[in-house]
C-alpha cells in the first residue's frame, strides 16, 4: 500500500508544473446557429495585477462550418464599470489549405485560438468579457459553443 502515497505526491508536483488557468468558459449555441444578437458575457475576477496573461477564444462547431474565420467584435468592461472597450478582431480557423487548426473527433471541431498576449490589467477587481459575432450572415450556422480562456504567464 505504498504505491498509494506516491501517486499522491507524484500527482501534486506534477500538477504544480503545470500553468494554471485563471478563468476558463464556453457557452452552448442554440440550435448552433449564433444570432448576431446573442452577445455571450463572461465575468471574471483578477486580483493579481503584476501578472501577464494570455486571452484565448474557444469555439466548436461542426465540419459543415462554411467559413475558415470568425469576425468577432470583443468588449472588456473594467471594474469601475464605467470603461468599455471594443476591439474587432478575425480569428483564423482553418489554414490556406482549407485545413482546420483545431483538434477534430469525428464532425466535431474545437480550437482554442490566442486573441491577446501579453495582457496586463492594471486594475484589480471584475472584468466583464462579452463576444459578438460580426459575420456577413446571421445566424452564422455551425457553432455549437463559444468561450473565453484566460491563462496566467508563468514568470
Amino acid at each position: 500500500m505504498k504505491i498509494l502515497p506516491i501517486c499522491i505526491l507524484l500527482m501534486s508536483l506534477l500538477s504544480g508544473c503545470l500553468p494554471s488557468n485563471v478563468f476558463e468558459k464556453n457557452v452552448a449555441i442554440q440550435n448552433h446557429a449564433w444570432n448576431e444578437k446573442k452577445k455571450p458575457t463572461f465575468e471574471f475576477s483578477i486580483s493579481d495585477t503584476l501578472s501577464n496573461y494570455s486571452m484565448y477564444f474557444t469555439i466548436r462547431h461542426t465540419d459543415a462550418y462554411p467559413y475558415s474565420n470568425i469576425w468577432l467584435n470583443i468588449t472588456t468592461k473594467f471594474p469601475d464599470r464605467d470603461t468599455t472597450t471594443t476591439s474587432k478582431i478575425e480569428v483564423p480557423l482553418a489554414d490556406l489549405d482549407g485545413k482546420w487548426l483545431g483538434r477534430g473527433m469525428n464532425e466535431i471541431w474545437e480550437h482554442r485560438m490566442l486573441i491577446a498576449s501579453p495582457l496586463h490589467f492594471s486594475k484589480g477587481g471584475k472584468y466583464e468579457i462579452t463576444l459578438h459575432q460580426i459575420m456577413r450572415i446571421n445566424p452564422l450556422p455551425e457553432v455549437m459553443s463559444v468561450g473565453i480562456r484566460l491563462e496566467k504567464i508563468p514568470k
